[in-house]
């Protein structure tokens, strides 16, 4: 039997497979130098959805001496762990999203935005005293500095708000230069507590220039969701009063935005926080990356897929180019699930309320036709193209006024709670390193530099 070694060192002549002492280990034959190579399995919360070997140590895999060593090549992270986190469990094949532990449905139905931001943030569901302490916390932190309205009234008249909303974010660390102390807790808390508070004023100030409205200021006895809607929607009433049922979907939408693992955003938000930047533009950084297409802007490209059919029996036809190659089915299939989203399960049940209020819209009637036709198609079925959140959000946003170039600030107002525990977790993780990826270099070898006259 050859002689047992670890990633991390030189490795041995070939041995015979599965005659190493330990049992939760990987070993990695290089067949260059005819040398195995001995890891240490990882395992998580649930061992039986993946397990993972430090990636570094695979560099000690070299076909020489003076080899720089052996390279993981994943375009897109598609399987590569770049962090531990117990904020939020995904299970793409049953269909499954916890935070902390709690599933999404029982928190959607029980909870509050403010209370799932806690949970989120800090672990654990608050006492009522907690909670009540967030809550006031929060509520007296919306308020913006004068001087930002002067920056959101710079922008043009038809700025997109969620390039007002990236820019706006960065400019708070301006005004709050104490949060660079990243290592002090309590400096900490105070600019989560500001920028969880902020994005909804900031998002509705953004709104509301785009609209060339006056600005709304906070009312602090709302609830965080109607508190918004007032800023959005208030005109001449001497005290608007949302919508109970309205405010609650609104509410609902932002529970099952609040985190989502280690998407695009989330990724932005650790990469730039890695190099110990403030929240501040660490998290502008994460809306710049949610601002993509390919992230914040999926529902948006419903709306006008529903648009296009235009009509229920337009539904069959449509679905025949879509199996034809022609285009996507917007809305159906996820990079993580392979089983229907529960968040769409969530939205698809309060459709129907929210139009009870806002009056029907057809595009729900072709939504759920096209819904219940693909989900009976073994075309997409086979491919595990179920709804996920896109497909009803962008309609209940629409139902609520909001325009669709808000869309993504929607998305960004909930999140900023996700990408502040994702940042939180990674400053307290001995593990992490600033991030600083490995390249495969496909460049010239050295060139010998030609004077201008000379060159071709």
């Amino acid at each position: 039997m050859p002689e047992t070694v670890t990633g991390a060192q030189k490795g041995t002549k070939k041995g015979t497979p599965g005659e190493h002492p330990m049992a939760d280990t990987l070993t990695i034959i290089d067949n260059r130098t005819e040398k195995d190579f001995e890891y240490p399995i990882m395992y998580g919360t649930y061992p039986e959805y993946g397990a993972a070997i430090p990636a570094k140590d695979i560099r000690a895999i070299k076909a020489t001496e003076t080899d720089f060593g052996m390279l993981c090549y994943d375009p897109g992270f598609t399987n590569t762990a770049s962090c531990k986190s117990a904020i939020t469990f995904i299970d793409g094949e049953k269909g499954i999203l916890r935070y902390r532990g709690y599933p999404i449905e029982q928190l959607a139905e029980k909870s509050n935005y403010l209370e799932v931001a806690y949970l989120t943030l800090f672990g654990e569901l608050p006492t009522k005293d907690e909670l009540d302490r967030w809550t006031y916390d929060v509520t007296h932190h919306t308020y913006l500095h004068e001087n930002m309205k002067e920056l959101m009234a710079a922008f043009r008249y038809d700025a997109h708000p969620m390039g007002m909303f990236v820019s706006a974010i960065a400019a708070l660390s301006t005004f709050y230069p104490e949060a660079r102390t990243i290592d002090d807790p309590e400096i900490r808390i105070k600019q989560i507590q500001r920028l969880v508070a902020k994005v909804g004023t900031v998002a509705a100030f953004a709104y509301r220039h785009s609209r060339g409205l006056p600005y709304v200021y906070p009312d602090n006895e709302l609830s965080f969701a109607g508190n918004f809607l007032a800023m959005m929607y208030r005109t001449s009433e001497a005290k608007y009063e949302p919508n109970p049922i309205l405010e609650k979907v609104l509410d609902v939408l932002f529970i099952l935005h609040v985190d989502h693992e280690q998407n695009c955003s989330a990724n932005a938000m650790r990469a730039v926080g890695s190099s110990h930047a403030d929240p501040y533009c660490s998290l502008s950084a994460a809306a710049a990356a949610l601002y993509g297409p390919l992230h914040g802007g999926a529902n948006e490209m419903v709306l006008r897929m529903l648009r296009e059919i235009g009509k229920v029996e337009n539904i069959p036809g449509y679905i025949q180019r879509v199996k034809a190659g022609d285009f996507r089915l917007m809305g159906f299939g996820h990079r993580v699930y392979k089983n229907y989203d529960p968040r769409a399960r969530i939205l698809r049940e309060l459709a129907p309320e929210v139009f009870k209020v806002t009056g029907t819209n057809p595009m729900l009637d072709i939504a759920i036709e096209l819904e219940r036709i693909a989900l009976e198609d073994d075309y997409f079925v086979s491919r595990n193209l179920y709804p996920n959140v896109d497909f009803y959000s962008g309609i209940i946003y629409q139902a609520l006024g909001f325009p669709v170039a808000m869309f993504p600030v929607l998305f960004a107002i909930p999140r900023t709670a996700g990408w502040l525990a994702q940042w939180l977790e990674m400053l307290q993780d001995s593990d992490q390193r600033i991030a600083r990826p490995r390249q495969v270099y496909i460049g010239y070898d050295e060139r010998k530099y030609e004077p201008i006259g000379k060159r071709d």
